[in-house]
């Protein structure tokens, strides 16, 4: 298995996932009209996103002739989707953060747009995410259902299109450049025995934003 070639074709699963969800969460803003989520709607949406990313990845790393899972592929996929799930809960993390400081200048129009976080509700999604991965390494049957194959072949038949084909192929490539230096910057970080600088950190988060919240 190529893993330069692996990360990168997630990346592109990954952001044409993103946008397919963009279509289906503005479908159900329209339907809520414009109401503002709790804190339990939030998160059992987030759920349930989490949880087709985790199960379209895993079709990924299927053999789809013979439903052989790729064990190699399977790993780095895991990895792949805590390393993208940290990433969002920093970033949604810096975001109530800096909503709550404006807040304190404006605070009936900044209130509109603050986003839900709740950071423990953030952890139980991502522990249930991986946890559900884990599952269908064990139980790969669990994974197919009429929603993930859908979402499996949409996302085939869009990468197979000349134009979007193209762009979300140019952000999987921003994504595999992401996840290489997260890589090495934790290694590095391992062997130094210390932490990431603030601003180190938050340079790195910042390359998901470009991609995705699509």
């Amino acid at each position: 298995m190529d893993l330069l070639n692996f990360i990168f074709r997630l990346g592109v699963v990954f952001a044409i996932f993103g946008f397919l969800w963009w279509l289906i969460h503005a479908g159900i803003l329209l339907l809520r009209g414009g109401r503002s989520q709790s804190i339990p709607e939030a998160y059992i949406i987030k759920m349930v996103r989490y949880f087709f990313l985790v199960d379209v990845t895993f079709l990924f790393c299927l053999d789809q002739t013979d439903g052989f899972i790729d064990v190699q592929s399977a790993l780095f996929a895991g990895l792949i989707l805590l390393t993208f799930f940290i990433g969002k809960l920093q970033n949604a993390q810096m975001k109530s953060q800096f909503f709550s400081f404006q807040l304190q200048g404006n605070m009936q129009m900044m209130n509109q747009f603050k986003p839900v976080f709740d950071f423990r509700a953030e952890l139980v999604v991502i522990i249930l995410s991986i946890g559900f991965f884990t599952l269908f390494l064990f139980n790969p049957n669990l994974a197919s259902n009429p929603i993930s194959e859908w979402f499996y072949e949409s996302i085939v038949d869009i990468e197979d299109t000349p134009v979007f084909g193209f762009i979300f192929k140019v952000i999987g490539f921003f994504f595999m450049l992401s996840i290489i230096m997260k890589f090495v910057q934790g290694f590095m970080t391992l062997l130094s025995g210390g932490q990431l600088t603030p601003n180190s950190k938050k340079k790195d988060d910042d390359r998901f934003d470009d991609y995705e919240e699509m």
